[in-house]
């Protein structure tokens, strides 16, 4: 496997988690909106998708995905 490989993987597996985690919050605070926790997630996970470093990771629009994890979700 190259480097640029395990990079990759890497790279994905780290949006995956993001995305996985996202959802979660979204689904918490679905059924409770003052779930603070819920509520810090949300905001760190956004301002990844938002971020420099997100962007070096994927071409994947940060803002679009968050669009539409929510739209997903119901939110």
């Amino acid at each position: 496997m190259s480097s640029i490989t395990v990079y990759e993987n890497l790279a994905n597996a780290i949006i995956l988690q993001a995305v996985r985690d996202y959802r979660t919050a979204l689904k918490c605070l679905k059924m409770n909106p003052k779930n603070k926790n819920a509520q810090h997630d949300r905001t760190e996970i956004e301002r990844f998708f938002r971020s420099q470093w997100y962007s070096a990771l994927t071409s994947v629009d940060g803002e679009m995905l968050i669009h539409s994890l929510c739209e997903e979700v119901g939110v």
